[in-house]
């Protein structure tokens, strides 16, 4: 008897616990003084780490966020493919990682307004005369659960040997100069921001895909995801994510 009520007793403490678990309101925000960032930061000029530091146009974002919310602003660096659940999760305030709009990632997650219109776009090696429509006939490195990916594998139905998956479309690219694989599909200003610091790699003019960037809060979390959007109104009235992506196209190439 003495061990079934102790572990009736544990199960119940799981169960409050669980229960208990903070989800990440302006209010709550607010109490803690800190916006956590959920980000993968190997995708300049969007997020990358310069000097030691977290920096990129979803940075900059984040921090005017903080700013209007009156709270410092917490950055935490994971992969890519881990962000959505963890912002389902409730491990941090927000996801922000040039993350694309799409329906199975609705139902897990609610989404901002769109601050960032991309597309999908294949580099190769230069002079390799590679063309896009060859695209199903070859080995393909992409970062895991990207667009880029989904492209691949959904769009165009090529074997899981084709399509190789990295944790950053650097690796990605390195090893596309190494002749490991024959191409890179990873978004527009991070596919332009490769090509221009390898000569030896070029991108073909032509998108693949259009997306849009939002950024990503736990669902039914309104009053965080209110305060999102009107930051985000006010920077694209004020021209500043233009501004932003500018910048730091410079400092990421």
């Amino acid at each position: 008897m003495k061990r079934i009520l102790a572990l009736a007793l544990a199960v119940l403490m799981v169960l409050s616990l669980a229960g208990c678990k903070k989800t990440p309101t302006v209010e709550q925000i607010q109490k803690d003084g800190k916006l956590v960032m959920l980000t993968n930061a190997a995708f300049p000029p969007f997020e990358y780490v310069e000097n030691n530091e977290f920096v990129g146009v979803d940075v900059d974002i984040a921090n005017e966020i903080a700013k209007d919310l009156g709270v410092e602003l917490e950055v935490v660096n994971m992969d890519f493919d881990g962000i959505i659940d963890a912002v389902k999760s409730g491990k941090g305030s927000f996801g922000a990682a040039g993350i694309t709009i799409k329906p199975d990632r609705q139902e897990k997650v609610d989404f901002s307004i769109e601050y960032v219109t991309s597309s999908q776009y294949l580099i190769i090696q230069k002079d390799s005369g590679i063309t896009a429509d060859q695209i199903p006939d070859l080995t393909i490195g992409v970062q895991a659960g990207t667009t880029g990916e989904f492209f691949c594998v959904d769009d165009n139905g090529m074997a899981e040997d084709q399509v190789k998956k990295y944790k950053t479309a650097l690796e990605a690219a390195n090893d596309l100069k190494n002749g490991r694989i024959d191409g890179v599909i990873i978004d527009q200003l991070p596919a332009e921001s490769i090509v221009a610091q390898n000569d030896d790699l070029e991108l073909i003019a032509e998108p693949l895909t259009e997306e849009k960037y939002a950024i990503a809060v736990q669902k039914g979390n309104d009053t965080l995801l209110e305060a999102i959007n009107a930051t985000l109104q006010r920077l694209m009235d004020e021209g500043k994510i233009d501004e932003y992506v500018l910048n730091h196209m410079g400092a990421a190439a």
